[in-house]
């Protein structure tokens, strides 16, 4: 792939500088810095659930719940963060702060283990005392900080890497393409790092030593993201985008009662912004109901540059065009959230399951947490032979951009964890039966007798999780870069993090509502600390009918989507509102 790209700048950029796209040249710094960031924050996030129950002394579902909760809100605050950066800050200045954030909150977190007074005591022969309000309270502030600086990077750091490539040109719009799945790739690298060397110091040597790992890589992931400052394409924030959504429905409900015009693409207030970093969009007959904000009516008023004179009275057909990208879109993020729902059993439920499996790899036992590295192994290996092998041989036999649509990858990946689910199950049965039927390897303390089935049985579903992700979370995060319009961006992002914070709010309702229900039930509690005395399997098949059936509202809503195009003119505007609707299915 060509690396070097032409200086030239966007379209509608308002006349400003040329911008100087370093494109790949600019990537070892966004990479790097993303790479430190992640191992710092993963080495923490990886081992959280086994540092909540063994140094905070806190019972399995109540760590789990915290963990759940904590997830939402670095997901959820997404949203915030990229709003701010789109409307007052840009994203150079919005990573800039919130990675010194990220690093000030596990430098918190590293010393709740360092100093004796800011965690629990050890539990001496299963008599355990809880935290503190104190203790607990220094704990959250490390994960508030934690959360701010999840605000921020998370939604912004992605995009501030695609934009260091320019779109207008062909190496460009290759190496966005390229550039999401090298994103996952890195991220993913850390991960596995973070899963084993990370996650062993904790667990075996020192939680102070593990968890001032993770601190000190942040900083470094500071430093070297600040280093590259004077190569970086810096977009500016261009003021609130929500503002223009706002008045779309503000003057679409004012004129509700307008007669929809019989020729839209010719007759709505056609209007560009100068100095929007906008594409033009085609006009769509989906959510006609908006089209009545662009109707001119005797009382609108244009001004002599051709804008309204009322933006709260009359709206652009751009601006109709841009609300209806982010509409289109719910549908489509509604599935992520479900998705997200079982890749999260994986990271919870998979942990436990090793715990009360035997982990013995000859006079070595391998840490619970770190089997999820398998996962990750299974993505880093199949993102670049997705990217440089199956991707180009797709597109020769499809002659599409990507090979395959992002909405096809996301049916793939729900489709995977549908299967990821049912092996999980499978699996669970298997090892509980062992543990009641067959000698056990141990105790493990605060849960249970230990399976002499080797955890090794869970390599499988981990993989099968890996691969999921592989096709349904990349394609998400290339689908909401690429499906919002450009100054939200950073808000489209934040989708991706919103999916999965409200998919981990709700499996944390799910785990309490089972829990809870599941007590009155012939088989007892599905989900109780020991797991051996449970039914971990039918909670898997559980979320499995959960994934079927949102498989099933997946492929309709895919059916329906329309992707965001451009029009050249007047003609293709009135050819594509005739057009049947583009599917990924």
């Amino acid at each position: 792939m060509e690396k070097n790209e032409a200086a030239a700048p966007p379209q509608n950029d308002g006349g400003e500088t040329q911008k100087h796209y370093r494109g790949w040249k600019a990537m070892p710094f966004v990479i790097g810095n993303e790479t430190f960031e992640k191992l710092g924050a993963i080495g923490t996030l990886a081992n959280l659930l086994i540092y909540l129950t063994s140094v905070f002394n806190m019972k399995s579902i109540t760590a789990a719940t915290l963990l759940n909760i904590f997830n939402g809100c670095t997901n959820l605050v997404t949203l915030l963060g990229a709003f701010l950066c789109d409307t007052y800050f840009g994203r150079y200045k919005t990573v800039g702060f919130s990675i010194v954030a990220s690093f000030l909150g596990l430098l918190l977190i590293h010393f709740t283990a360092v100093f004796k007074n800011l965690h629990p005591p050890h539990c001496i022969a299963d008599v355990c005392k809880g935290p503190t309000a104190g203790q607990m309270t220094f704990l959250m502030a490390g994960f508030g900080l934690m959360i701010i600086g999840a605000g921020g990077i998370r939604p912004c750091n992605l995009a501030f890497g695609a934009d260091q490539f320019n779109p207008n040109t062909e190496a460009g719009k290759k190496g966005i393409n390229s550039f999401f799945n090298w994103y996952v790739f890195t991220y993913t690298f850390a991960m596995m790092i973070s899963l084993t060397v990370i996650v062993y110091v904790q667990t075996n040597v020192s939680w102070a030593l593990g968890l001032g790992i993770p601190a000190a890589l942040m900083l470094i992931a500071c430093i070297l993201f600040f280093v590259g400052s004077k190569i970086y394409v810096k977009l500016e924030a261009t003021g609130s985008p929500m503002t223009s959504v706002a008045q779309v429905l503000v003057v679409a409900i004012k004129k509700r009662k307008l007669k929809q015009p019989d020729q839209p693409w010719l007759s709505l207030f056609d209007y560009t912004t100068p100095g929007s970093i906008n594409s033009k969009l085609s006009y769509s007959d989906q959510f006609r109901f908006l089209d009545k904000a662009a109707i001119i009516t005797e009382e609108d008023q244009i001004k002599e540059d051709g804008s309204a004179a009322d933006p709260w009275r009359l709206c652009s057909m751009q601006q109709v065009e841009e609300v209806k990208c982010l509409m289109r879109v719910l549908p489509i993020w509604m599935s992520g959230v479900l998705y997200f729902v079982a890749q999260l059993q994986l990271q919870t439920y998979a942990v436990f399951q090793a715990l009360q499996s035997n982990r013995r790899l000859g006079n070595f036992t391998i840490p619970a947490a770190s089997y999820t590295v398998f996962a990750m192994l299974s993505l880093s290996f199949w993102l670049p032979i997705y990217d440089r092998i199956i991707v180009p041989f797709l597109q020769k036999v499809t002659k599409k951009e990507g090979g395959i649509t992002t909405l096809q990858r996301q049916g793939i990946g729900i489709f995977l964890a549908i299967l990821t689910m049912l092996l999980s199950a499978i699996v669970e049965d298997r090892r509980r039966i062992i543990a009641l039927t067959k000698p056990t390897v141990g105790i493990e303390p605060r849960k249970g007798a230990i399976s002499s089935m080797s955890a090794s049985w869970l390599i499988p579903q981990l993989l099968l999780y890996g691969l999921s992700d592989g096709f349904g979370a990349v394609s998400q995060l290339e689908f909401y870069y690429k499906q919002f319009p450009e100054n939200m961006r950073s808000i489209g992002g934040s989708m991706f993090f919103c999916a999965m914070a409200v998919a981990s709010y709700l499996n944390g309702l799910l785990i309490t509502v089972v829990h809870r229900m599941s007590r009155g039930s012939k088989y007892g509690d599905w989900l109780p600390e020991d797991l051996n005395k449970g039914r971990l399997d039918y909670f898997y098949y559980f979320v499995g009918g959960i994934e079927l059936l949102n498989l099933c509202y997946f492929l309709v809503c895919a059916k329906w989507y329309k992707y965001k195009e451009a029009p050249q003119n007047a003609s293709e505007i009135h050819m594509a509102s005739k057009q049947p609707e583009k599917s990924s299915v």
